[in-house]
């Protein structure tokens, strides 16, 4: 019997070998994703929006993304995992599309602690005891707090670009020059005209990143567009200026996120069986060293980098986020046996 990476990659090639046969197959993941259900759900805060595809009873796979992206990062990577029998689900973080805070008086938090609490608080909405996640960026880091304070949560990770929990207390001392260059939009967000900026041109801005962040991923304009439209939702800026000033000091956080962030200072560490994909083309973020991680994992852990692609890791090789999920999914045991 054929297992599921080796046909994965057989499919890989076969793709390569006959590109009509390919372009076929994208159209058909397309259309999955196209036939995703948009649902709602609400938490203490939030009615979060969020896409479901595949079997109610399939193994559960929560798939975040990060800013300034959005669900459809993942249109490539669901049909692939729908296939192998999973049920996908795809939110729209706070400030991102439909999802909406519940109150005008909740703070327009964009912190650490409030992604990952938003990631428990869905799945507590949805009765899923634990998960397998798998996020980038903003996504990547909410995946790393629930899997770090909650690890019962999640049965396995994949995550773009590695440990990402901030250490806030020492977010003042200077990175190498070359590292402050590409982390400018930062310090343009940390000043009034920053909030103002990103305001007036939140779509001219955020495409700017888009291009600088994947320098070698030639993305359309219709393809950014279908992405772009979730930046309008009304708490987008708020919620990216926290973000942004929260992780250097410059901006209280959350009163009701405080005690996470106090157990976060701790950088804890992650259990759960990882697998860590860096983009070798990152505009942003070069491929952390492997042993520079070695302390945040007390789990199995695999570090790969992906030639050439960027900071949108599912976006631009959807098959080896999917693989490596289902991977990593084959390797737990569900009810006595191994799945797959």
């Amino acid at each position: 019997m054929v297992r599921r990476r080796e046909f994965i990659t057989l499919l890989g090639g076969a793709a390569t070998i006959w590109p009509l046969a390919a372009r076929a197959q994208q159209a058909v993941q397309r259309e999955t994703a196209a036939m995703a259900t948009l649902k709602r759900v609400r938490t203490s805060t939030l009615e979060i929006a969020y896409e479901e595809s595949g079997p109610e009873a399939g193994v559960p796979v929560l798939l975040m993304h990060g800013f300034p992206y959005d669900p459809r990062a993942y249109d490539d990577v669901v049909p692939r995992l729908v296939a192998a029998g999973c049920r996908t689900i795809v939110p729209y973080l706070r400030g991102h599309g439909p999802t909406r805070f519940l109150s005008a008086d909740t703070p327009r938090s964009g912190q650490q602690a409030a992604m990952g609490r938003d990631l428990l608080d869905l799945m507590d909405a949805l009765n899923i005891p634990s998960a397998t996640v798998s996020g980038f960026d903003w996504g990547g880091r909410g995946a790393c707090v629930a899997a770090a304070l909650w690890p019962e949560r999640v049965r396995v990770l994949v995550l773009a670009n590695g440990y990402s929990i901030q250490d806030i207390a020492a977010a003042a001392k200077p990175r190498p020059p070359q590292q402050e260059h590409r982390a400018w939009y930062q310090f343009y967000f940390h000043t009034e005209r920053g909030r103002a900026g990103l305001a007036a041109n939140r779509r001219e801005f955020c495409k700017l990143l888009w291009r600088l962040w994947s320098p070698n991923w030639k993305f359309d304009d219709a393809t950014y567009e279908r992405t772009a439209a979730s930046f309008d939702n009304p708490d987008f800026v708020d919620v990216v200026i926290h973000s942004y000033r929260h992780r250097y000091g410059y901006a209280p956080g959350d009163p009701d996120f405080e005690a996470i962030e106090q157990r976060l200072a701790a950088l804890p560490p992650i259990i759960a069986p990882t697998i860590t994909l860096s983009g070798g083309g990152d505009g942003v973020s070069s491929p952390a060293p492997a042993a520079s991680q070695a302390r945040f994992f007390t789990g199995p852990v695999q570090h790969r980098v992906i030639p050439m692609i960027g900071h949108n890791t599912p976006q631009e090789a959807p098959a080896a986020v999917a693989e490596a999920i289902l991977e990593l999914i084959a390797t737990q045991p569900i009810g006595g046996r191994r799945a797959g």
